[in-house]
């Protein structure tokens, strides 16, 4: 089946190379490949596929994890050493985990579980050789040497984001940002992009987690496919099975028709697992095995569905502590964990804070049609200096609520001592608790503002910001609701008479973590 083409050709069929010492099983792939239209060569062992690839360049190489000569993760090895530019996929046996993780951390494109789903093998040897077949997305010079000086930012921005010189490729382009920091984690981006291994992008709030597995979505051979994003922590725990595997009509109370799950949702492109360490232990280990068998079986279903979808999961937790506290799968956590990705806090890259502040305003403006305000120097400073401990979501309500109180084209922040209140209110922090002392009343009114009573004591300060006033009265009775109820929001929400979604609303919006929380 061999063929004399010194190297693939764009004119021509993809070049395949199988590599399993099981005869059945090598012509079996073999015969799939050709009625898929590629060009297939074949090899028993190390030594001749290696031979093999000296002599030819392929488009993808299938190997067995298993061989009589060694193992196929040593050809994956070489192939990296070589610098080869071969996508190679590997089969392992059936719930080998650790093999399969092993071989996405030494640069397999993916790996296929015994017994194979021919369905499964044709689509992600398409993905490979799609891949290969695509010019790749280059790194700027630049990466090595970051511009310290340059303004730059990490959130969404619907401003003109990108000077004409930006060297990023356009799927980077939502991540404003060229500190050293953020050049770094771009440049990673792109790197991990390439493969299917899962990813673990781990930041403290507010630091733009999601538009990080957005990039990594965007810069891969799924791109064109969709992207499903899950909020783990959202979820009822009763509702979490049928929300990702889907569910049969009539499977459970309110089952009226069949639906499909995230998963399925997901087929050939990215399941984006926001919060995965609030994920229930039961649904740790359904994860678990969905991701290593691809497989799902909808409720109330006695079939399975094969799923095609790469992974990206974040979290603002320590993992690893959680899974040394047992609150979180270690198995799980490895399979997660392939590839890391750490988001810098803003405090890092506090260079970035004016070109941030320029995208957020003009994404806030245009949303309520307003002009983009010109930023002074004067509020500039005041941010600079500001903590920020929520990162760019705090920034952003900063900013918000300067838009609303500001008048005329200059964005007017209000001194220091104003946002104050506001950093302790970061929302990773712990919710502190809140008693209406003289550390957070308002500053006094002048004396003119303010009512004696019959007794002849003042009455409260009328508060210079009614609207932060409120939203200190809002947040005590949150957090003093939150707390007779255990944390439980459901039931707090129930006892304010707030659905459960403005509930969530207004825990994101004012900060307010469990004690637990590290940082939101």
């Amino acid at each position: 089946m061999s063929s004399s083409t010194p190297s693939p050709s764009s004119t021509q069929p993809a070049r395949i190379l199988v590599v399993d010492d099981e005869p059945d099983l090598r012509t079996l792939y073999e015969l799939t490949l050709l009625r898929e239209g590629y060009r297939v060569d074949a090899a028993g062992t190390l030594a001749e596929a290696w031979e093999q690839l000296e002599a030819t360049e392929f488009d993808a190489v299938i190997t067995d994890m298993r061989l009589p000569d060694g193992l196929g993760l040593s050809l994956l090895q070489r192939l990296h050493k070589s610098q080869r530019a071969e996508r190679c996929v590997v089969i392992t046996a059936y719930g080998s985990a650790e093999n399969a993780v092993d071989a996405l951390k030494a640069g397999a494109f993916d790996y296929l579980a015994k017994p194979v789903d021919l369905k499964q093998f044709r689509a992600v040897v398409a993905s490979a050789v799609q891949l290969r077949a695509r010019a790749p997305i280059a790194l700027p010079t630049a990466v090595a040497e970051p511009r310290s000086a340059a303004p730059s930012a990490a959130v969404s921005a619907t401003a003109p984001a990108a000077a004409p010189e930006d060297p990023w490729p356009a799927a980077l382009v939502r991540l404003v940002g060229d500190s050293a920091p953020m050049r770094q984690v771009k440049a990673r981006i792109v790197k991990v992009a390439r493969s299917m291994a899962p990813v673990l992008v781990h930041g403290e709030s507010g630091t733009g987690k999601e538009l990080v597995a957005r990039a990594v979505h965007a810069c891969s051979q799924r791109s064109e496919g969709p992207f499903v994003a899950v909020n783990c922590s959202a979820i009822p725990e009763s509702l979490l099975e049928a929300e990702f595997f889907g569910a049969l009509k009539g499977s459970y109370t309110g089952s009226s028709q069949d639906r499909d799950g995230y998963f399925q949702a997901a087929r050939g492109g990215t399941l984006f697992l926001d919060e995965i360490g609030d994920l229930p232990l039961a649904m740790q280990s359904k994860l678990l095995r969905a991701i290593q068998e691809r497989h799902v079986r909808p409720i109330g279903s006695t079939q399975e569905d094969a799923v095609d979808v790469r992974i990206v999961s974040a979290t603002h937790k320590d993992l690893q502590a959680e899974v040394q506290a047992g609150r979180f799968r270690q198995d799980l956590f490895y399979r997660l964990n392939v590839i890391e990705l750490v988001l810098p806090p803003l405090r890092e890259r506090r260079e970035d804070l004016f070109a941030l502040c320029q995208a957020l305003l003009a994404r806030i403006a245009q949303d309520s049609g307003q002009p983009v305000p010109v930023l002074s120097a004067r509020s500039l400073q005041v941010l600079a200096s500001h903590p920020l401990h929520g990162n760019v979501r705090e920034l952003e309500n900063l900013l918000h609520r300067a838009m609303a109180l500001s008048e005329g084209d200059e964005l007017n922040l209000d001194p220091l001592d104003d946002l104050e209140p506001l950093a302790s209110e970061a929302e990773e922090a712990p919710v502190p608790a809140i008693e209406w002392d003289a550390a957070t009343v308002p500053a006094p009114a002048p004396a003119g503002d303010r009512t004696p009573t019959e007794g002849g004591d003042a009455e409260p300060a009328i508060p210079p910001d009614l609207q932060h006033y409120l939203d200190q009265k809002e947040r005590e009775i949150l957090v003093q609701t939150l707390r007779a109820t255990g944390f439980n929001r459901t039931a707090a929400a129930a006892r304010l008479g707030l659905s459960l979604r403005q509930m969530r609303y207004r825990i994101a919006r004012l900060g307010i973590a469990s004690p637990n929380d590290e940082d939101g």
